[in-house]
């Protein structure tokens, strides 16, 4: 059989028996540039490569629709000076580097900066509606630790509606998406990419994709912590474990973001946030003893203040006993008018009366701390963000490089449009750079052999329990708080768990293959939960998210990016210099937050 996916090259079907097992179907896929992830990373690199005029394939493990890019509320951040004359692509960068604590790097955080503008053209060339004032000008908003409103938005839908518009644009260019296909092993041969090799999560059909050039836009790591914002079978260390097997090597696994205010309750949708819009609007943060404990912590921003601040907070009065019975704290907005609920709050609202039948304008919710988003990720050059291996590009939250210890709100769904762009250009300039493409039936033979000897294994160990155990240690001995002695415990835990990895037993079923796609998932956060950890445990400071008990001030020698690999593991890597023009800008004085909404 044979099918042709518009621009994106062509599939064979074809049937492969392996040795001493069951004949599986296998799709064997050509194109130039693969592209693994269909968030908006994803989408706006394939979108570029198909603007091109290249040949593109993106995939991803679930529906586009629903990608990770949906749940981004707030904004997105451009110097577009539409409110504020006054604002620059330096100031922009000069709050960007100031709120990574200085490790961000400086050329990847002009090139953010200085492409904004371009990013936010090029969705609105998409079709994307942004907020408006009257007089046809883009609205912008403060976040928090900006010194202009420089935050563009759509409603508190920001992120669903560049995911909408992107898909539109991907369906207007004719773009082949494949949203179903796991990626278990990138292909390499002599040291340079040619491919992938994954499998269809509903029916199990082997996916052999061969390609110039591969694009990893698969997101982070942060739902190795058992709280979090995303969702159970997403942010689960794919990017860093594709990476590093295929012999690139990861940057800051340590720096994650903990969101102040996610929900306890459900267990299943634990974690879930609560738009920081609340504490914007006027809502109030009590212990389990009814205090307004903000007051200990940061006196004159109280509510409004940062999101590491509020976040070490809270785990603070957690773990001195002054939390709820559930282990969280309070966060009230029922003082409010209802009508200033239902308008500005509308989607925490509902979400809280879908999960819990909880109504906002008359009770509190309970929250707690919950890992948001990976600041670290693949090491990647700060200009182009192609990695160590030929022919592999990362962007998003896959990358690093832009947010150092503490993401600046709103600049996550911008380096996506803008790396997207350049990422697409250099990896098309790649593809058709090439004279030939290296194969290794070797490399195809293990990638097919990882999948087949899953499914043949009868182990005793499940696959969501040890899932459920590298989440709780990470939560105990890697959270918001750590030290060196609860890290080592953490590191003790973790090799049972990779010593008992061995002994999985996968069970497809009439519902498909999703345990397979769990045991890949373990897999990666495996790898990811030892990256952070090895790399916390080099980190003796405090500085942004990184809280270390035992070190409680900032090391100036530690204001280096920490540089992971299995082989060697944790290198120190100096920073540049940042540009002298942006540098004065970084002591202008503290930036007001009055009147703004936190990040």
């Amino acid at each position: 059989m044979h099918w042709t996916y518009g621009v994106g090259g062509s599939i064979v079907e074809s049937m492969h028996t392996t040795q001493g097992g069951p004949r599986r179907k296998e799709h064997s896929i050509s194109t130039s540039v693969l592209v693994i992830g269909t968030g908006g990373s994803g989408l706006r690199a394939a979108i570029e490569v198909a603007e091109a005029g290249a040949d593109v394939l993106a995939v991803g493990k679930r529906p586009k629709e629903d990608a990770h890019t949906s749940l981004a509320a707030g904004g997105i951040n451009a110097a577009l000076a539409t409110m504020d004359p006054d604002d620059t692509w330096q100031q922009h960068a000069a709050d960007t580097i100031k709120e990574s604590y200085d490790l961000a790097n400086p050329r990847t955080v002009e090139i953010v900066t200085q492409g904004a503008a371009e990013g936010i053209a090029d969705l609105e060339r998409y079709g994307m509606d942004f907020a408006k004032e009257d007089d046809g000008r883009i609205s912008q908003r403060f976040f928090g630790a900006h010194t202009w409103r420089r935050t563009a938005f759509a409603g508190d839908y920001t992120g669903l509606e560049i995911q909408r518009t992107l898909i539109r644009r991907a369906e207007a260019l004719d773009i082949p998406i494949l949203d179903r296909v796991y990626i278990t092993k990138l292909l390499v041969a002599d040291g340079r990419i040619f491919g992938a090799f994954g499998f269809d999560v509903i029916d199990g059909t082997g996916y052999r994709i061969y390609a110039d050039a591969v694009i990893l836009a698969a997101g982070g790591h942060n739902r190795i912590w058992r709280r979090t914002s995303s969702r159970r079978d997403e942010n689960t260390g794919d990017s860093f474990r594709l990476a590093v097997e295929a012999g690139a090597r990861l940057r800051d696994a340590e720096l994650v973001q903990f969101h102040p205010s996610g929900i306890i309750e459900p267990e299943n949708a634990a974690g879930t946030l609560v738009s920081e819009a609340a504490r914007g609007e006027g809502g109030i943060l009590r212990n389990g003893l009814g205090e307004r404990f903000m007051e200990r912590y940061d006196p004159q921003r109280m509510e409004l203040s940062t999101r590491d601040r509020v976040a070490l907070a809270a785990y603070t009065e957690i773990a001195e006993g002054r939390g709820t019975e559930n282990g969280g704290v309070w966060l009230d907005v029922s003082h409010l008018p209802r009508e200033t609920i239902m308008n500005r709050l509308p989607r925490v609202f509902q979400t809280l009366m879908e999960t819990q039948m909880l109504d906002i304008t008359a009770s509190p919710i309970e929250i707690a701390p919950t890992a948001h988003y990976s600041m670290g990720g693949v090491w990647v050059d700060p200009v182009d963000h192609s990695t160590d291996v030929e022919g592999l590009w990362a962007i998003g939250e896959a990358s690093s490089g832009l947010h150092g210890a503490n993401r600046l709100g709103g600049n996550s769904l911008i380096e996506l449009l803008v790396f997207g762009r350049i990422v697409g250009q250099s990896a098309v300039a790649y593809s058709e750079g090439l004279e030939a493409q290296v194969r290794s039936r070797d490399a195809v033979a293990e990638a097919r052999a990882e999948i087949a000897g899953l499914l043949a294994s009868e182990g005793t160990e499940n696959v969501r329990a040890l899932q459920r155990e590298v989440r709780n240690l990470m939560t105990e001995h890697a959270g918001v708080v750590r030290d060196e002695a609860g890290l080592q415990a953490g590191l003790e835990k973790l090799a049972a768990i990779e010593a008992r990895l061995e002994l999985v037993g996968i069970h497809p079923d009439i519902a498909g293959f999703s345990d397979l796609a769990h045991a890949f998932d373990l897999k990666s956060s495996v790898l990811a939960a030892r990256a952070t950890i090895e790399c916390a445990l080099e980190r003796r400071e405090t500085r942004g998210c990184h809280n270390r008990s035992d070190y409680p001030e900032m090391d100036p020698a530690l204001q280096v990016n920490l540089v992971w690999s299995p082989s060697v593991g944790v290198v120190r890597e100096s920073i540049p210099p940042v540009d002298p023009e942006v540098e004065e800008l970084m002591h202008t004085g503290e930036i007001s937050q009055e009147g703004k909404l936190v990040e």
